[in-house]
C-alpha cells in the first residue's frame, strides 16, 4: 500500500522536471524565452482557474514572448496546488487590505452562506476574486521579476556557450 502513493510522487517529480528540461530545450532569444516564464509564473498566481493557459497564450502574443515557455511555466507553476488554499487567503487577505484602504469595502461573505449558484454574479466578483486579484499582483509580480532575472542568466549563459560551441566547429 505504501508504493502506490510513493511512485505517484515519483512520477509527479519525473513530470515535472521534464517539463523543467523541456524549458531549458527551447530556442529563442534570452529575452523571449525569460520573457515567457516571467508570464507564466505571473499568471499562475491569479484566480483565474482553467483560464491560465490562454491568458499566458495571449499575454505572450501581444508581449512578444515565447508562448511555450509561458505556457510551461505556467504549468510548472503547478507545484504550488497543494498550497492553493493558503494561497487564495493571502491573496484575498492582502486584497481586502488594500482595498479597505481606498475605503472600498468588500462583503465579507461567510462560507456558511455561499451557495454554489453565486459564483455566477457580480456581486460575487466584487466581493471575493477583485481582492484576490488585487492581493494575487503583490505575490506575482515579485514572483515574476525574480523568475524572469535567473532564467534570463540561464538562457543568455546557454546562448554564449552555444555561440562559442558554433564558433569553434567553424573551419
Amino acid at each position: 500500500m505504501d508504493d502506490i502513493p510513493r511512485n505517484v510522487f515519483r512520477k509527479l517529480i519525473n513530470h515535472f522536471r521534464s517539463l523543467g528540461l523541456k524549458l531549458l530545450e527551447l530556442h529563442g532569444s534570452a529575452n523571449s524565452l525569460a520573457g515567457g516564464v516571467a508570464i507564466g509564473i505571473f499568471v499562475g498566481f491569479t484566480p483565474f482557474f482553467g483560464l491560465k493557459t490562454l491568458i499566458c497564450l495571449g499575454v505572450a502574443y501581444i508581449l512578444r514572448c515565447n508562448p511555450i515557455a509561458a505556457v510551461i511555466a505556467v504549468t510548472l507553476h503547478d507545484v504550488c496546488t497543494p498550497l492553493w488554499p493558503v494561497i487564495l487567503e493571502i491573496e484575498y487577505q492582502i486584497g481586502s487590505w488594500i482595498l479597505n484602504l481606498l475605503n472600498i469595502t468588500p462583503n465579507m461573505t461567510g462560507a456558511k452562506s455561499f451557495q454554489f449558484s453565486d459564483l455566477m454574479e457580480w456581486k460575487t466578483f466584487l466581493d471575493i476574486v477583485l481582492p484576490m486579484l488585487l492581493g494575487s499582483l503583490f505575490l506575482s509580480a515579485p514572483s515574476a521579476l525574480i523568475s524572469y532575472l535567473v532564467t534570463y542568466r540561464i538562457f543568455k549563459c546557454r546562448e554564449v556557450r552555444r555561440a562559442a560551441l558554433v564558433e569553434a566547429e567553424s573551419p
